[in-house]
């Protein structure tokens, strides 16, 4: 089949192992031709976002990219409105049999839903991402953004799709109540991964610890991602030295933004069980997530969590309805009733073994991405 990933209303970075990556690869290795449309944006490693040239190149992923610019308004303005040109001109040279459209809000949801009316046998899907946690924060983005142009865009989109996909229970509510898009045409399509067997993770497992010379009887948490505030590794930091487990070691992988790096380094500085590693490939992520016992995300949502499962982790994660589908018997939820003082001195006393292999059972059922790649090339 011909699949055109069209990436216009968020970024695609390449050597990455986000969602639109994985797909992306996936269709590739299955032999099927891919074609990505995407914006210039990618992620700054420092945070925030930054901007490369337009233009095309075959992407590591095995699929061609191409980099359209914005157009017609000033830039700081274009990159909220998300218009690009040809991109019909793109799709009607490409001709695809399925198109996900990467993101709901942009100008462009409405070429590709025209593309798709024209064409009444592609398969056109729209993949969203956005829920109130992440978007339409502030006054100006919720009211005028979210509620007025970005729902007008979609509302003469939707129609044309066979489903709008939500990586999440929030997403659903989210699409539901600000859009409109009404529940019949909303579909769970988490985030995944790909779960690593059983033989590779022994291996993995027993290169990494050894690299970070962790006997049998270390237990391990990993925290990763751009740790801003609301991530709450200070917090974390605070719990695991008051009630870490005796023998217990935490790596933190990922970035520190600069509300919160005086504060985590001075309690890195006075927590020796703990090290910061910095950023880490995706491969060797992986690893260190198949060495670790425990992954900890007691703050805002990360993709890591979702291949923690794929790795073999017991979990310590927020209490928030996107993450309960997730929890069964493989972990810890922070609420109320269980703080990150009281998961850390639980952890102590748990089968971590068991709850990681619960983990993995539900990153097959849920998270494969071989089967998710699927679910696009489907009529329903």
């Amino acid at each position: 089949m011909r699949i055109a990933h069209l990436c216009l209303s968020n970024w695609y970075i390449p050597h990455l192992n986000y969602q639109e990556n994985e797909l992306i690869r996936q269709h590739v290795k299955d032999g099927h031709d891919v074609l990505v449309l995407a914006s210039t944006e990618v992620q700054n490693p420092k945070g925030g976002a930054a901007y490369e040239k337009p233009g095309s190149f075959v992407g590591p992923e095995g699929a061609k990219v191409v980099r359209l610019p914005y157009r017609l308004w000033p830039h700081k303005l274009a990159r909220k409105v998300r218009a690009h040109p040809d991109v019909m001109k793109h799709l009607e040279t490409f001709k695809p049999d399925s198109i996900l459209y990467h993101g709901t809000c942009g100008w462009e949801v409405m070429t590709a839903a025209r593309y798709a009316r024209r064409n009444p046998s592609v398969l056109f899907y729209i993949d969203s991402h956005e829920d109130a946690n992440n978007s339409a924060r502030s006054f100006v983005s919720r009211e005028f953004l979210h509620k007025l142009f970005y729902k007008f865009c979609l509302q003469r989109a939707w129609p044309a799709a066979r489903k709008v996909l939500c990586i999440s229970m929030e997403t659903i509510n989210f699409v539901r109540d600000t859009y409109k898009v009404p529940s019949s045409h909303l579909e769970f399509y988490p985030l995944g991964g790909k779960p690593v067997a059983k033989a590779d993770y022994a291996a993995k497992r027993k290169k990494t610890r050894t690299l970070l010379g962790l006997s049998d009887g270390d237990m391990m948490f990993l925290q990763s991602g751009r740790q801003t505030r609301r991530k709450k590794l200070l917090e974390a930091l605070k719990a695991f030295q008051t009630h870490g487990p005796a023998q217990a070691r935490l790596f933190i992988v990922g970035s520190l933004t600069d509300d919160i790096r005086a504060e985590a380094e001075a309690l890195l500085q006075h927590t020796p069980k703990a090290t910061f590693l910095g950023w880490k490939s995706p491969d060797e992520l992986t690893d260190l997530l198949c060495a670790a016992d425990v992954y900890l995300q007691p703050g805002t949502q990360s993709v890591t969590m979702q291949h923690s499962l794929c790795c073999h982790c017991a979990v310590i994660i927020d209490d928030v309805p996107s993450h309960q589908v997730y929890h069964d018997g493989n972990g810890w939820l922070l609420n109320a009733d269980m703080t990150l003082e009281q998961a850390f001195a639980a952890v102590g006393k748990a089968d971590t073994t068991a709850m990681g292999e619960r983990s993995f059972a539900i990153a097959l059922k849920l998270l494969d991405y071989a089967a998710l790649s699927q679910r696009i090339l489907r009529t329903a």
